[in-house]
């Protein structure tokens, strides 16, 4: 759920990036973190597990606005996928406000893609969510390692992992392929979500009862409530867009 810090006049969403071992998660957040400008992005910080590594960082997009006076950041995490890493995944998936699954095309994987998406449903279940806001929860799909010889059919792909139709791409993550755009849609479903929910009862942000550390947290509808709805969703991927640098040529 979006968190509203009151001292930092900020609030905050949050990505997680999840799939199958090995995937491409990893690749896809370590790159946007290098194309981010530095002074718009926080540490990329690393917990290493002993074949794969949960990332974080944040950032803020510049050019998005202001929502009635607060900035908008977004945290970007990754879980790992091996199947013993399970409450690893259930801990980072505390709060999330946007999935972006990255699937692997690879023949070999398509098993796993699919416990990987089962694994998701029954780690947002255990949050205590509905099923109609589970289906809440933007998404975004990835359809990673589309350069390998014989990968799996698109259409194939697309009937076992996003039968619902979520906004999705091809990609290449190792050579940046589809990467900025996998955010920017994520990016945009969170905002989207938040400025496009019906409003009720609004009272204010600093009507709002906050924490001891000064933050409240809230779902998208009270957001969407509280901030008077003052940001655009496609202001959201435009101030990504541009916060992006340019992706070098292959082999540069």
């Amino acid at each position: 759920m979006a968190l509203i810090n009151h001292r930092t006049r900020e609030i905050s969403f949050k990505i997680v990036y999840y799939g199958p071992g090995l995937g491409g998660k990893t690749t896809n957040l370590e790159l946007l973190h290098d194309r981010l400008p530095p002074g718009r992005r926080g540490r990329l910080i690393s917990i290493a597990t002993d074949h794969e590594r949960t990332l974080f960082f944040d950032f803020l997009p510049v050019d998005i606005g202001e929502v009635s006076g607060f900035t908008t950041r977004f945290h970007l995490y990754t879980v790992p996928g091996q199947v013993y890493y399970r409450l690893s995944r259930r801990a980072v998936l505390q709060g999330v406000d946007g999935l972006a699954f990255v699937a692997d095309s690879h023949p070999a994987r398509e098993q796993a893609n699919l416990e990987s998406l089962a694994d998701l449903e029954e780690h947002i279940a255990a949050q205590g969510l509905t099923p109609e806001q589970a289906l809440r929860i933007p998404r975004v799909i990835q359809y990673n390692k589309r350069d390998l010889l014989g990968a799996l059919a698109i259409e194939r792909m697309r009937a076992a992992l996003n039968p619902l139709g979520a906004p999705e791409f091809e990609a290449v993550a190792t050579q940046g392929r589809g990467v900025t755009e996998t955010l920017k849609a994520a990016c945009k479903a969170v905002l989207a979500r938040l400025v496009g929910a019906p409003a009720a009862a609004a009272s204010g942000v600093e009507e709002l009862a906050g924490n001891e550390d000064g933050t409240t947290a809230i779902d998208a509808p009270r957001a969407a409530a509280d901030l008077d709805a003052g940001a655009r969703p496609d202001s959201a991927a435009a101030a990504v867009a541009g916060d992006l640098a340019p992706m070098p040529p292959p082999g540069s």
